[in-house]
């Protein structure tokens, strides 16, 4: 199994807009396990303590190569674009159990 951490710093553009874009996100990337190859299970949060990060993905992959089909799946590829214009800041970690 491999798990796929992702943690964003969201653009300043006040919280009733973050809190759009959190249920926007959330809901097209819980969509994608089902339709990309490989994603077995997916959580997004919202941090409510502040700090360094507001947001936080969580995936699980059933391979390195899923993962990495992951990255440039076209149904991904639409959200990562959304994050994109939202975010000033992003940190990834993934790993191998």
């Amino acid at each position: 199994m491999v798990k796929h951490i992702v943690c964003w710093k969201l653009n300043d553009a006040g919280k009733a807009h973050q809190e759009a874009l959190f249920s926007d996100l959330s809901a097209r990337f819980h969509a994608l396990p089902g339709v990309v190859d490989g994603l077995t299970a997916i959580e997004v949060g919202q941090n409510y303590n502040g700090g360094e990060f507001d947001l936080v993905l969580l995936c699980e992959f059933t391979t390195r190569e899923a993962e990495k089909a992951y990255q440039t799946h076209p149904a991904h590829v639409a959200v990562k674009e959304i994050v994109q214009q939202n975010v000033c800041g992003r940190v990834a970690v993934d790993y191998e159990l």
